[in-house]
């Protein structure tokens, strides 16, 4: 998992395109309703538009709670019910 870290990010916030692309609409109303039911941190800005940080959007789209993270607590595996 190391590796999504040492990717260099070019950008500290998503461009508009990359942002359509993940919530699949061309509408900021559309964007902010996509990003909100499916539980992203987002911020607006004074135009309306949301906000996504670009490693932020990296852990999510590789399926990494960015919360989990940011608290220290680690995943474990559970192998209570295994014999």
């Amino acid at each position: 998992m190391t590796a999504i870290f040492e990717l260099p990010i070019s950008q500290e916030i998503l461009q508009p395109d990359d942002i359509a692309s993940i919530t699949g609409c061309a509408r900021k109303a559309e964007q902010i309703d996509w990003l909100s039911r499916n539980a992203w941190i987002f911020f607006k800005n004074k135009a309306g538009e949301p906000i996504v940080g670009t490693f932020y959007a990296r852990l999510k789209l590789a399926g990494i709670n960015p919360k989990t993270i940011a608290s220290g607590e680690a995943w474990q595996p559970n192998f209570s019910n295994l014999n």
